[in-house]
């Protein structure tokens, strides 16, 4: 049901009840149900002038029939909650029971969703047996324990806007078992002295996931006063993103069974055991490893540049590399490893035209969006949540080693991200990255080229004829110095990759980037004079050969030139979130990277 337009749980509920009708036929006081006494009957509302309706009296059990038989008009739907059968019921059986105040004494467990609520009055302790209150998913920015019954042992707050906790923790209720906070607005570590066994002693489960709680070993130093608890949910908070952060909760809280809804095991413990005390372990930031794979799907740039050799058309130089974002605050280490390593390589490239495209990985800012206008038509080429989805955080844009054509161009890429802004990373996997696709275009002319020279040879070239030719046979023999014009930028797909199972419990998003087949239309050219022969002689060999076909089609051949099926351009994308002890041992690695690089 859509949420009405209240503000007080108490009004939200008058309202709920309205809609559920229990004083209409079959349920309620009417002249229809034989076991109320008749002093106890509604009155029948008659206008002017009409007879009296008379209704048949019915048993109770004939009317809770129309209530659950799905043919009936008065059935309630199959997707109706438990509470709203009840009540239907109970105003069948002993309509007294929900007819004023009395309705209060009934419930023990009130669910009120999506209802629009944005207060809890103090009109809630009329329910004096109420021991489970459900108000998920309302607008609740603050809530004050002294409106709660002192019954009560589930409280459900998930999908609110509570920021703080301090007026529910005043009197909370003594008995309370169940805390569901997540997916609210907690910001540590000014709100985890309010979960303690001081405001809580008999909780036994807690779920505080999807908040902004970035302090690990502060919150774990107020969770264990929680002698009972049990149950924890922490997934989707930035300090779930830390490599230790599941080892280090287990092995705090000695007596917790399920920790973001998996079972924790005897061997589970035993491997994290002796982690807690190793504080320095559990630092505030995070380890990502990006890796990108093959690419396949790229049109082959050749068959739009077949150039003469020795013509004095410029040398055209594809590469091609994947980008993808990521948010800025990272740690710089792992980069400039990286970028020593590629320079190393980069200087052991003997060819110069391939070391022009095989820069650094990393790319501070790259404007490759503005380049997609260049390309042509591309079926399912842009992601519609990639374009149209605003941007939560504030990323860098990060880019493979170019590479050259090939029908499967391996990137073979894989880079390590240490985040140390926990609330930006979580932004970004909530939003998901972007990842392209982009060629870069590179025309190198020849140095000695003249376009006057190139005049003055067409004019006399039946008299220069030999030596031109001889001068042809010496450039091909020596290699030529060329001057390259800047790069030409132009992004051939881009999509939006979902990171959200990372904030889960997942550790791995693998998954094969689609960006649809690519269209490509080569612009016709004219063809040489000395080529029309050719053509024509080629025409009437296709003839011939498509009337031997017609006569033996037992014997036919695929035709010359057939078009194959188009492949669509793909990329394999994979993001991993270390956990330990994966992220001990590559932190390791990096400090002997260091101390070698110090010996040298």
């Amino acid at each position: 049901m859509a949420a009405p337009n209240c503000c007080s749980l108490s009004a939200a509920f008058q309202e709920y009840l309205r809609h559920l009708g229990l004083q209409d036929f079959p349920c309620g006081l009417g002249s229809w149900n034989k076991s109320c006494p008749s002093g106890r009957r509604s009155p029948r509302r008659v206008q002017p002038g009409q007879e009296e309706a008379v209704l048949d009296e019915e048993t109770p059990e004939a009317l809770l029939e129309l209530l659950r038989d799905q043919h009936s008009p008065w059935a309630l739907p199959q997707d109706c909650s438990p509470q709203d059968r009840l009540l239907r019921e109970v105003a069948v059986l002993a309509p007294e029971l929900v007819h004023g105040s009395k309705v209060y004494q009934v419930l023990k467990s009130l669910r009120m969703v999506d209802k629009g609520v944005e207060e809890v009055d103090e009109g809630v302790l009329q329910f004096q047996q109420l021991e489970e209150l459900i108000l998920s998913a309302n607008q609740i920015s603050r809530i004050t324990s002294a409106n709660l019954p002192r019954t009560l042992k589930v409280l459900e707050l998930c999908c609110n806007t509570v920021g703080d906790l301090e007026d529910l923790c005043s009197q909370p209720p003594p008995e309370l078992q169940h805390l569901g906070l997540g997916h609210n607005r907690l910001c540590g570590p000014s709100q985890d002295k309010f979960l303690t066994g001081d405001f809580w002693p008999n909780l036994i489960s807690l779920d505080l996931s999807f908040n902004s709680l970035t302090d690990l070993l502060g919150l774990v130093s107020q969770l264990t006063t929680l002698q009972k608890l049990r149950i924890l949910v922490l997934q989707g908070s930035p300090l779930a993103l830390i490599p230790t952060y599941r080892g280090f909760l287990v092995d705090s809280l000695p007596k917790l069974s399920l920790l973001d809804d998996i079972y924790v095991g005897p061997d589970e413990r035993q491997q994290f055991r002796g982690l807690a005390r190793q504080p320095e372990l559990s630092r505030s930031e995070a380890r990502v490893v990006v890796s990108v794979g093959e690419m396949k799907g790229v049109p082959d740039p050749s068959a739009l540049q077949q150039l003469e050799v020795g013509s004095e058309a410029p040398v055209i130089t594809c590469s091609y590399f994947v980008t993808y974002e990521f948010p800025e605050g990272e740690e710089e280490f792992a980069e400039e490893q990286e970028q020593f390593a590629e320079e190393e390589e980069l200087e052991d490239e003997s060819n110069t035209e391939v070391t022009k495209t095989q820069q650094s990985p990393t790319v501070s800012v790259l404007d490759v969006a503005s380049s997609a206008q260049d390309i042509g038509e591309t079926k399912n080429q842009q992601d519609p949540a990639a374009t149209d989805e605003p941007k939560t955080h504030s990323a860098r844009v990060f880019a493979t080693p170019g590479k050259p054509w090939a029908d499967t161009i391996d990137c073979s890429y894989t880079k390590e991200h240490i985040a140390k802004d926990l609330v930006g990373l979580k932004s970004y996997l909530a939003a998901g990255t972007v990842v392209s696709v982009v060629e870069e275009k590179v025309l190198s002319w020849p140095v000695d080229a003249d376009p006057e020279d190139n005049k003055k040879e067409g004019q006399d070239s039946a008299k220069r004829r030999p030596s031109r030719d001889k001068k042809k046979k010496q450039q091909q023999q020596q290699p030529r110095e060329l001057r390259s014009d800047p790069p030409i930028l132009r992004t051939l797909g881009t999509t939006r990759v979902t990171l959200e199972a990372l904030l889960a419990t997942e550790d791995l998003v693998e998954t094969v980037c689609d960006f649809g087949v690519l269209i490509t239309e080569k612009p016709p050219e004219p063809p040489v004079p000395e080529e029309k022969d050719e053509k024509k002689g080629k025409d009437k060999n296709k003839k011939t050969k498509a009337e031997g076909k017609g006569k033996n089609k037992d014997t036919a051949e695929p035709e010359e030139g057939q078009e194959l099926q188009p492949v669509p351009l793909v990329v394999q994308f994979q993001m991993q979130l270390l956990r330990w002890p994966l992220a001990v041992g590559a932190h390791s690695q990096e400090n002997e990277a260091v101390e070698v690089e110090k010996t040298q």
